[in-house]
C-alpha cells in the first residue's frame, strides 16, 4: 500500500487531443534518451490526454506491458537492421511469436512497421531486402491467423519523390520505381496504407526566402494553385500528401491510402536551422491538430480525413544529428510541456511505498539527531 504520492504534475493545456480521440491523430513515442519517464508513467500521461494511437520504433516489451488493458493501439517497429533477417520466413515467424503474440491478449497492436525511410539511404542492398521482409512478416501473420488483426507496412521519407509541386505532377524518382511499384502492389493486395514522414520544416529551413512561413505553419495565406487541377493549397503538408497520391496514380494505383507516420516542428535548432523556434513549433502543431479536429481532407481528397502521427511525444537527448533532432517533443522528459498546443494532461510523480517512506523519514531523523550535538558545539 502506498503511503503517499508526489503531487501530480498538471500540464497546462486545453483539449485538442481529448476531442481528437479516434479522429486520426496519434503520437510517436521515441526513446533515444536516458532521462525519460518510465513507460507506466507515460501510460498515465497518454491516458489523461485520451491519446489512443501510439507508434513505437521497436517492440519494447516494457512499453507494451505497461499499456496492457489500456485503450491505446500500437504500431510496433522492426528497424532496418532486421530487414535481412526478416527475409527468412522462419525467422520472421519466430520474431512475431516472441515479440508480438505474447502481448496481443492484453495490448492492442494493429501494425508492424518493417523498416523506416529505407529509400533515404543509398544502400541498394538494404532496398532489395525491404519488400521480401514485408512479405515474410505478412506471411507469418497469415500462418498464425493474425493477418486480419495486424497489418504490415513501412515508412518513407519524401526523398523518394522526384517532383512534389504542383501536386498533380507528383512523381517517384526513376531509380526507385523498381522498388516502389511492387511495394504498392503489396499494399493493394493486403489493404495496408502507404506511410510517409513529411516535414514542411525542412523545406522552409532550406529556402526561407522562397517558402512562405505562413504556408508551412497552416497560418492564413493566399495559398498556391495547382495549374492543372485548379485546386488551391493553403499549406505544404496537404500538397505533399496529394503529390504522393499523384505519384502512386502514375504507377497505376488509386487504391492505396496515404497516411502521415511522422510530422512535426522542432522548438530549437542550430544557428543554420532557420525557423526552429518554440513559437513556430506551437503554431504548427496547434494548427495541425485543429484541422484534424475538423476532419479535413486534402484538396484532391476532401472527403478522406488526414491520418497523422505527430512527432514526437518527448524531446530525446541522445538523438544524433543537428540540435533540432533532439527538440521535436511536445514534452520535456520531466513532463513539462515545451509549449501550449491545447491539451490537458498529467504525468504522475514517483510513487513511494510505505516501507520506503518510513525508511526515508527515519534516515532524515537520524541525520538530524547526529547533527544536533555538532551544532551545539559550534555555537559554544
Amino acid at each position: 500500500m502506498a503511503a503517499y504520492f508526489w503531487p501530480l504534475l498538471l500540464l497546462c493545456f486545453s483539449g485538442f487531443f481529448v476531442r481528437n480521440n479516434g479522429l486520426g491523430v496519434g503520437i510517436n513515442y521515441g526513446q533515444i534518451a536516458n532521462n525519460l519517464p518510465s513507460p507506466s508513467r507515460v501510460s498515465s500521461l497518454l491516458n489523461s490526454l485520451n491519446i489512443s494511437r501510439v507508434k513505437l520504433y521497436d517492440a519494447d516489451p516494457n512499453v507494451l506491458t505497461a499499456f496492457a488493458n489500456s485503450n491505446v493501439e500500437f504500431i510496433i517497429g522492426l528497424g532496418n537492421e532486421y530487414l535481412q533477417t526478416m527475409n527468412d520466413p522462419t525467422k520472421a515467424q519466430t520474431w512475431i511469436q516472441e515479440h508480438l503474440q505474447p502481448h496481443l491478449t492484453r495490448t492492442k497492436i494493429s501494425c508492424i512497421l518493417v523498416g523506416n525511410e529505407v529509400f533515404a539511404s543509398n544502400d541498394t542492398q538494404l532496398r532489395s531486402y525491404l519488400l521480401p521482409a514485408m512479405q515474410s512478416v505478412y506471411g507469418a501473420l497469415v500462418n498464425l491467423g493474425l493477418s486480419e488483426k495486424v497489418y504490415v507496412t513501412t515508412a518513407h521519407s519524401l526523398q523518394l519523390l522526384a517532383n512534389s509541386f504542383p501536386p498533380s505532377a507528383g512523381s517517384f524518382r526513376d531509380d526507385l520505381v523498381e522498388y516502389i511499384e511492387p511495394i504498392l502492389g503489396f499494399h493493394s493486395q493486403t489493404k495496408s496504407p502507404f506511410l510517409i514522414n513529411a516535414y514542411p520544416f525542412f523545406a522552409y529551413k532550406d529556402s526561407p526566402d522562397q517558402v512562405s512561413l505562413d504556408y508551412v505553419l497552416f497560418q492564413p495565406n493566399q495559398g498556391l494553385k495547382d495549374p492543372v487541377t485548379d485546386l488551391n493549397y493553403d499549406n505544404m503538408l496537404y500538397a505533399q500528401i496529394d503529390s504522393v497520391y499523384s505519384a502512386m496514380r502514375a504507377l497505376g494505383h488509386t487504391d492505396v491510402e496515404v497516411q502521415i507516420s511522422e510530422t512535426g516542428w522542432p522548438s530549437r535548432g542550430d544557428p543554420n536551422e532557420v525557423g526552429a523556434t518554440v513559437e513556430n513549433a506551437g503554431l504548427y502543431n496547434r494548427n495541425l491538430l485543429r484541422r484534424i479536429e475538423e476532419r479535413q481532407g486534402t484538396p484532391a481528397r476532401p472527403s478522406v480525413p488526414i491520418d497523422v502521427y505527430v512527432f514526437a511525444l518527448f524531446n530525446e537527448n541522445l538523438k544524433p544529428g543537428p540540435l533540432s533532432e533532439r527538440n521535436y517533443g511536445l514534452y520535456y522528459p520531466n513532463g513539462n510541456p515545451v509549449y501550449d498546443i491545447g491539451v490537458h494532461g498529467y504525468l504522475p510523480r514517483i510513487e513511494y511505498s510505505a516501507s520506503y517512506s518510513a525508511s526515508q523519514q527515519n534516515g532524515i531523523s537520524l541525520i538530524i539527531f547526529a547533527l544536533v550535538p555538532l551544532a551545539i558545539l559550534l555555537l559554544k
